[in-house]
């Protein structure tokens, strides 16, 4: 028996694609400024160069990363690829506040062990016991998969009558 779906965090399509255009057009337009109008100097040649391409390829895996979304179940929050980006018994705390650092539309969280770094541009990020969540994706989406992660918590603390 698979575990219940309590929430789904999806990307928000606009915020998606005007993201992967603005990426890809500072990429071109970088890459274009070097090959059309080149400055005289060969390093900000290759810096911008460089940089376009850093950008372009960043474009894309925006648009790769975001062609998922997010799943929370009792046991885990995953994307919907079955990539666990923490187990909800490791959760300590739920930042979601107006001044929290954390992605934008979105909420962080901090694990009692670290979990290893990774990123998916656009969609979570995990740094040692700090995970992110959010960025292209909706508010509302993102403020109520933290209440029902703030609500599991506090059932687990209150000895788990709402897990």
């Amino acid at each position: 028996m698979s575990d219940p779906v309590l929430a789904t965090l999806h990307p928000s399509p606009p915020r998606r694609w005007i993201a992967v255009l603005l990426l890809a057009g500072l990429g071109g337009l970088l890459v274009w400024t070097a090959v059309a109008a080149p400055p005289e100097a060969l390093g900000w040649r290759l810096f911008l160069l460089v940089f376009g391409a850093g950008a372009v390829w960043l474009a894309d895996r925006l648009r790769r990363a975001t062609g998922v979304h997010l799943v929370l179940t009792r046991t885990a929050l995953s994307d919907s690829a079955g990539r666990v980006l923490a187990r909800v018994e490791d959760v300590r705390a739920v930042h979601s506040g107006t001044f929290a650092v954390k992605p934008s539309s979105g909420f962080t969280l901090r694990l009692a062990e670290p979990a290893g770094s990774a990123w998916e541009p656009g969609l979570w990020w995990r740094i040692g016991r700090r995970v992110g969540v959010g960025g292209v994706t909706g508010g509302r989406g993102g403020k109520y998969m933290a209440e029902v992660l703030q609500v599991m918590m506090l059932g687990r603390a209150g000895g788990g009558a709402a897990r």
